[in-house]
């Protein structure tokens, strides 16, 4: 049986928020592989260690560090930039960069429901649309953002993230129908509770107190959300255009009584 449709070595991929939990590990996945990987964050300081780190492991992929804001246009086309400048192209783009923080509707400020959704959602279409464009003038290429179930299915005080996660969920859909005719496939994955450094700053859990013999977990690894970004990424998922990806383990199941 072959495997060789799951690979992505050769192309390049720009992965942002990579400088640690599921961008950085699915960075490191695709260098393993034989990708050129660009990994970009608000922090050079940051993805310079992740780069460096790549370059240790003996991975075959080549990989380029580029200090990138996803909320300001100049800083995504000079990332796109770079990274044409450095490898010739751009086959693949992983919009992950994100972020949030936990708080009743009521309590949410102006200024932090606009800094959830400038990253979150603003970001994605920066970094679609200039990334995009090349794809588009050169051949094709896949673009796989990074939702979460709180965009699917609504999560308590966590109403900006889920809001600008619904509208990345959205955006993938109609992008795909809009640049199907260019070769450019656009897919989501919609994570739920997964163990990232952010998750064990903010929650105390971490990945090491993961059971992963259990089929019944409601939390995931890093490692586990990579493996779908690359299948979108590969040729394996060529029939699949336009879709979100849910990754949440077990969902719960709400027992309720007959009335």
């Amino acid at each position: 049986m072959s495997t060789e449709q799951f690979s992505v070595a050769g192309r390049t991929v720009v992965i942002t928020g990579s400088s640690q939990g599921i961008g950085r590990v699915t960075a490191e996945r695709f260098a393993e592989d034989g990708a050129n990987v660009v990994v970009s964050s608000r922090s050079q300081e940051k993805v310079d260690e992740v780069a460096a780190g790549i370059r240790e492991s003996g991975a075959p992929g080549d990989v380029l560090a580029v200090e990138c804001d996803v909320r300001d246009r100049p800083s995504v086309e000079a990332l796109v930039e770079a990274t044409v400048e450095e490898f010739g192209g751009v086959d693949v783009l992983v919009n992950n960069a994100g972020a949030s923080f936990m708080a009743g509707f009521a309590d949410i400020s102006e200024n932090g429901w606009k800094t959830i959704v400038d990253i979150n959602l603003h970001g994605t279409f920066h970094c679609s649309q200039v990334a995009g464009a090349h794809m588009r003038e050169h051949g094709g290429g896949s673009i796989v953002n990074l939702a979460s179930v709180a965009g699917t299915d609504g999560s308590p005080y966590m109403s900006h993230y889920g809001a600008a996660k619904a509208g990345v969920v959205n955006l993938t859909t109609t992008l795909a129908y809009e640049w199907a005719g260019d070769n450019v496939r656009v897919n989501c994955i919609a994570p739920g509770f997964v163990a990232t450094p952010g998750v064990a700053s903010q929650m105390g859990v971490t990945a090491d107190e993961i059971d992963r013999s259990d089929v019944k977990r409601r939390i995931g690894l890093s490692e586990e959300i990579a493996d779908v970004v690359q299948f979108l990424a590969s040729d394996a998922s060529s029939y699949v255009v336009g879709e979100t990806i849910v990754a949440r383990g077990l969902p719960r199941i709400e027992e309720t009584a007959e009335v």
